[in-house]
């Protein structure tokens, strides 16, 4: 683990010799991986985070008065002490009363979990460069079918659109087979990522309807707007219904090279 000081990017943590997260920038990833699927939910109560042991996700799920359990599966505690000493506006998301740390391996985790338990599941324990294509392929995300409720919902990292490794068509088909139910790509902009973009899959079980997914029906906007923020210590930064709908167009080069 290193943790160093940026002129362009304030603190940045780097874990074994990968780039995690930075001050500048942390807010895209962690708003949009959250309020993604929470905010195509009408009314998320019971929430399952595995990974995201640096508590961002956390304080951003906080920000949903409708949610009143929080679950985070994190296998290294060292990890979370880190973060609590040198980034404790992202790590804040720890501070909310409805979350409940399991210090533990996400997968053991759902193994155990009650079926049909969470309305929503948020995935940042891989690494979507070099994991990605055996996630999708494993059983890992059988299990997070098994643990989502009718219509509950799970967002994962992806890879990034500008990988030619990455075929779009094929993680929505592999996706669609385990879950049966609404599949779409969404992406972001991080600058101080690889590419300066991450992916996400989105995908939700069947019954009782389809989700779509390009369409908040859950708006936060509003809330913010009444100073609502959660644990957080203060308004959205980066997502917004509109950065969420423009989420799911993929630009011309994209489209063309899934077409092939």
């Amino acid at each position: 683990m290193m943790v160093f000081q940026s002129s362009a990017y304030g603190k940045v943590f780097v874990l074994d010799g990968a780039l995690q997260l930075t001050e500048k920038d942390e807010c895209a990833y962690q708003e949009m991986i959250t309020h993604l699927p929470l905010c195509s939910l009408p009314n998320p109560q019971k929430v399952l985070l595995i990974g995201g042991g640096d508590g961002g996700i956390l304080r951003e799920i906080s920000r949903h008065s409708s949610v009143l359990h929080i679950d985070i599966c994190e296998i290294d505690m060292m990890l979370i002490d880190v973060y609590k000493e040198f980034f404790p506006d992202i790590a804040i998301g720890y501070e909310d009363s409805r979350v409940n740390l399991h210090v533990m391996d996400g997968s053991k985790f759902l193994t155990s979990a009650q079926r049909g338990t969470y309305d929503a599941i948020i995935v940042d324990a891989f690494d979507p460069i070099w994991q990605g294509h055996e996630i999708f392929e494993g059983s890992f995300l059988k299990l997070v079918r098994e643990a989502l409720r009718p219509g509950g919902i799970m967002c994962i990292q992806a890879e990034s659109l500008w990988f030619p490794s990455l075929s779009i068509p094929k993680l929505i088909a592999n996706c669609r087979h385990i879950f049966k139910g609404s599949v779409s790509y969404a992406w972001t902009l991080v600058p101080s990522y690889p590419s300066g973009t991450i992916g996400f899959m989105l995908c939700s079980t069947e019954e009782p309807c389809d989700v779509d997914f390009t369409h908040p029906i859950n708006p936060i906007d509003n809330v913010d707007a009444n100073n609502h923020h959660g644990v957080a210590r203060g308004p959205l930064n980066f997502y917004n219904s509109e950065v969420h709908s423009a989420a799911f167009c993929l630009p011309s080069f994209a489209i063309a090279r899934n077409d092939d």
